[in-house]
């Protein structure tokens, strides 16, 4: 590739969307992070991963978010990190460990508020993948071996609520909200390579970067 490239990939539970993260990592040869950035950050920041694995793309109390932002725009080595309780720890870990991921190499990153965190990045890429309910409820109980469709739907809206209250409380954005992304694309409308290759055109056409 001639020029770097980022493309974060925010996604409804069951919409394929780490299919075709990692599918448009493999074509563009570049590097995918998913749950790989919870050993990142738990190296870097000297947590345990157990930890990360607790609160991954999980809000915490509402009360405490203005000492996060105070605490993360002097800088995550500041003075107050160590105060700062254990769920708020993991979003800085994540934030750092996603720009500095963004500065050194090309590559497509999956939820964690990414888009978010490199928003003053250049050749950022944001994507939000979405798909029809029939066709996410079928995804998931082939993938996760769930037997009723009731069972699967649950699990798609506790996942759903969970990303987006995550995404609402610690970005100035709205989750799925298609003014917040580049792109969004209905994944059940294509296959899962043609949404990747769908999304690698786009990118190439706006950032020119193949």
């Amino acid at each position: 590739m001639r020029d770097k490239i980022v493309i974060t990939i925010g996604r409804q539970f069951g919409s394929k969307g780490r299919e075709i993260g990692k599918l448009i990592s493999e074509k563009l040869g570049i590097s995918y992070y998913d749950k790989e950035l919870i050993s990142i950050a738990a190296k870097e920041s000297g947590l345990c991963e157990q930890i990360f694995e607790a609160h991954d793309e999980k809000p915490t109390n509402s009360f405490l978010y203005s000492l996060v932002m105070d605490t993360y725009s002097l800088g995550f080595g500041g003075s107050g990190y160590m105060d700062v309780p254990v769920g708020q720890k993991v979003f800085l870990a994540q934030f750092d460990a996603i720009k500095k991921i963004a500065d050194k190499e090309s590559c497509v990153i999956v939820g964690r508020c990414a888009d978010y965190a490199l928003e003053d990045h250049k050749n950022v890429f944001n994507v939000f993948i979405y798909a029809d309910r029939d066709a996410r409820i079928k995804h998931v109980m082939e993938r996760d071996n769930i037997a009723k469709e009731s069972d699967a739907w649950d699990v798609i809206n506790k996942s759903d609520k969970r990303r987006a209250n995550y995404y609402n409380y610690y970005s100035n954005k709205k989750w799925g909200d298609a003014r917040t992304y580049d792109l969004c694309i209905k994944s059940n409308l294509l296959s899962v390579d043609d949404c990747a290759d769908t999304i690698i055109d786009m990118a190439d056409r706006v950032y020119h970067f193949k």
